[in-house]
């Protein structure tokens, strides 16, 4: 098994990296929470034109055709900048849907449009009780229209177009397209604690939508999911190794009683378990880049678990990050808030960690059983 990314993959990490360095997108950041737009519209036509968005997508449809890893790579270094742009919910979800479940028709009306940055997707799944992977109650679609409601889409203001997940048939739930400027769409704002990338609640009154048609049954939904959170993964991973690098920084910095407090062995043991937690989601995140590239039926066990240590280690990193800067930590003008605001935003855009666990638990033990069966 190779989990290890080719050169040119390394190469995009680090032009992507050197790239967003210089591009400023912490001040960026700091921009869209004043203005409140949720986007930097010139940030998102910039990547555009390195290719990011086409990055995934086929070349038959004005993409780059470089697969999933691809999205994979980008995500770590964007999660390390805390750019404020949709491209989770655009690339990894809308993108992604498109390109499993599209007909030919749909991916050659969206793809293009997207792989230009001309316009923006997402994707809506949670319902009133917030869990993410239940059927559909109250979204339902008859006769090309959609009606229902949505809490929690991601990127949801800024978006042109949006997945949707309806219940189709007796416990069968499917997914459809609807513009956002339809008649019979409204959207209203939900705060969050990351104002750079807010969500919204979405209602349907019979609203004109059209099926993905190769999307029908839970399978089709984990598969679509599954290979979203493993890129988020990515991104997550950067924002705990932004978070770390910036604690090691200032307590090599900061002095207290003459000495650097980073040579203070309490400080040491602090980052020392930040470290270890971030290399722990940093291997699970690569068996799940292995998964999702070679199409392996363990993707069941490397989403969840990929999920899960990087939610834990964005969690961790950026909090510590925040102790460690001591009461400067907690002020606005310092930069530990926003990696602190994007971790906790991430955990929660794909379902909570406690539904990742029991999805994790779950496949360990189909998992077991399809061994002693075998045995």
């Amino acid at each position: 098994m190779n989990i290890d990314f080719s050169d040119e993959l390394k190469q995009l990490r680090d032009v992507a990296r050197r790239v967003l360095g210089d591009r400023g997108t912490i001040a960026a950041a700091r921009r869209v929470i004043a203005n409140g737009s949720g986007i930097d519209r010139e940030f998102w036509k910039s990547i555009a034109g390195l290719g990011w968005l086409a990055a995934t997508i086929p070349e038959e449809y004005e993409g780059l055709g470089l697969g999933g890893l691809s999205a994979c790579v980008l995500a770590e270094e964007l999660g390390r900048a805390i750019a404020p742009i949709p491209f989770a919910s655009s690339v990894y979800l809308a993108t992604e849907a498109l390109i499993l479940f599209g007909s030919d028709e749909q991916k050659g009306r969206y793809l293009p449009k997207l792989a230009s940055g001309e316009i923006i997707g997402t994707f809506a799944a949670v319902e009133g009780n917030g869990r993410f992977f239940d059927v559909p109650s109250r979204t339902r679609a008859e006769g090309g229209r959609l009606s229902g409601h949505k809490s929690m889409v991601p990127d949801g203001g800024v978006a042109d177009f949006a997945i949707v997940s309806v219940r189709s048939g007796p416990g069968e739930p499917s997914l459809f397209v609807v513009a956002m400027d339809a008649d019979g769409v409204s959207r209203t704002r939900i705060a969050t604690i990351e104002p750079a990338c807010y969500c919204t609640s979405m209602d349907f009154a019979e609203a004109p939508a059209e099926p993905l048609p190769q999307a029908i049954g839970p399978e089709a939904i984990a598969r679509l999911v599954n290979r979203a959170v493993v890129m988020m993964a990515f991104e997550q991973v950067g924002v705990a190794d932004a978070a770390l690098q910036t604690a090691v920084r200032y307590a090599k910095d900061r002095y207290a009683f003459g000495r650097p407090i980073g040579s203070f062995q309490a400080i040491k043991h602090k980052l020392a378990d930040v470290y270890v937690s971030l290399e722990l989601a940093r291997s699970n995140a690569y068996f799940g880049a292995w998964a999702l590239q070679s199409e392996a039926e363990e993707i069941a066990v490397a989403a969840p678990s990929s999920r899960v240590a990087a939610s834990e280690a964005a969690w961790f990193a950026t909090r510590e990050n925040i102790q460690t800067h001591g009461g400067m930590g907690f002020t606005w003008e310092a930069d530990c808030h926003l990696y602190y605001r994007r971790a906790e935003f991430l955990g929660l855009a794909l379902g909570g960690t406690q539904e990742w666990k029991r999805r994790l638990i779950g496949a360990l033990r189909k998992q077991e059983s399809a061994v002693r069966s075998w045995a």
